[in-house]
């Protein structure tokens, strides 16, 4: 398989000359909970669902489920809580690399996290748990075992883990990681993921970087960020493919502990506001129970992150709805043959910013509506079809419309759910 780049119009990627839609699923705890057997499984699985590329953490995930493989990268007494960050595991990364290759030949792209947010100080993370921050003076070399270990299989690498910038440590720790990679694997494609509403990125990063990480994230209140982190970020930064690398997670307990989960409505509006709303390239799916790799009878690590309910065994989270709905918008793109969308939001005259509008460079509009109602563009398209789609059931119907004082009104779609209305003629 080839190396993924940046199409000339730099709002999307290609692989081997074709346009290639990014699906990724957070798998970020794959290579220290994920036993060869669940892997092939789960490849199996993720392949049927339409992903292709899987976001895997090269060091254990700070908040993940206890792990039974005993594999660490570096030597450890106390099950992964503390690390000798001078003495490697080779088995370690020898079962990692099997991994990847698995995958590569199943036809995934690989986006491997080099430096999780936990083990750099002057983080958010870091500053919830000192545990296991790497010295500075083996970031470098931590960083160099990365590229040696993984860059046959062409990931792509994300340099930072959920982190901020918000510290002369954090941005010297992710300057010492971005440079070794720049340096030793001058061709991959590199980025940065970035916390839960964040939109800052050190001016000194970007020409190193490919394109642009968000997280929407799972907040119960601030869901709106699907929208206006890509908003916000395609006006302050060079113009770059963007994706929401970390929507809501399906049945994820709300973070910081309060009572709810997100189901799939929740997951298809993350997408659809990001993906009308700038971030066209792609979009990234999650299951409670697969990012952490739940299993039965095994317990939290101590190392908890924002502190979200319970999640489901990883055999039950696989069969979640919404993977097979992502699944589906990687298909829309595809057999639409839709590249880039502009946002077009500015033509809506409905009172409510979660209907979301987007143009496609060949007249088509897309517009998402979470509920049914009856929808008002400022421009008249009288030759215009429309055809609402029935995001629940993937049912479609065609949509009367009339053109009213400069504008066109589009009647209500006959679906009790959320819904993609395609305009054009």
């Amino acid at each position: 398989m080839g190396r993924l780049e940046v199409n000339e119009n730099k709002n999307g990627f290609v692989l081997e000359g074709k346009p290639f839609f990014y699906l990724g699923d957070t798998i970020w705890s794959a290579f220290t909970n994920v036993t060869m057997e669940e892997w092939e499984y789960y490849l199996k699985k993720r392949k049927e669902q339409g992903f292709t590329v899987l976001q895997i953490n090269t060091m254990p995930q700070w908040d993940r489920c206890m792990s039974d493989t005993g594999l660490y990268p570096f030597a450890t007494e106390d099950e992964g809580q503390t690390f000798d960050f001078t003495r490697w595991n080779e088995a370690y990364y020898d079962n990692a690399a099997a991994m990847c290759r698995m995958a590569v030949e199943k036809g995934f792209q690989l986006a491997l996290v080099v430096l999780w947010l936990n083990y750099v100080p002057g983080t958010w993370g870091s500053r919830i748990t000192e545990r296991n921050v790497m010295p500075r003076g083996l970031v470098r070399e931590y960083t160099e075992k990365v590229v040696e270990v993984f860059d046959k299989f062409q990931p792509i690498y994300v340099i930072s883990g959920d982190t901020d910038f918000d510290t002369p440590e954090a941005v010297e720790y992710y300057r010492i990681a971005l440079r070794t990679v720049c340096e030793k694997s001058p061709d991959s494609l590199k980025t940065l993921h970035i916390r839960r509403g964040y939109d800052v990125i050190p001016e000194e990063f970007l020409a190193d970087i490919d394109f642009y990480m968000f997280q929407s994230g799972h907040n119960r209140d601030g869901q709106e960020m699907a929208y206006l982190l890509p908003e916000k970020i395609g006006k302050k930064y060079p113009k770059k493919p963007m994706i929401n690398a970390e929507p809501c997670y399906e049945q994820m307990g709300y973070s910081r502990k309060l009572y709810g989960r997100f189901r799939v409505e929740s997951l298809r509006k993350a997408a659809w506001h990001s993906l009308l709303s700038g971030a066209c390239a792609g979009v990234t799916y999650g299951a409670h129970g697969i990012w952490n790799w739940q299993k039965i009878n095994k317990r939290k690590n101590m190392m908890l992150g924002e502190g979200f309910d319970a999640p489901f065994p990883w055999q039950e989270a696989i069969q979640f709805p919404g993977a097979w709905d992502y699944g589906w918008i990687r298909l829309f793109f595809e057999v639409r043959e839709i590249g880039e969308l502009l946002p077009a939001n500015g033509l809506l005259q409905n009172e409510t910013e979660e209907i979301r509008m987007a143009a496609a460079p060949d007249g088509r509009y897309l517009i998402y509506l979470p509920y049914s109602t009856k929808v008002a563009i400022g421009k008249e398209l009288p030759d215009c079809k429309v055809q609402a789609i029935d995001l629940e059931t993937k049912r479609c119907a065609w949509v009367e419309h009339h053109i009213e004082q400069g504008r066109t009104v589009i009647e209500m779609h006959p679906f009790g759910s959320d819904a993609l209305l395609i305009v054009g003629k």
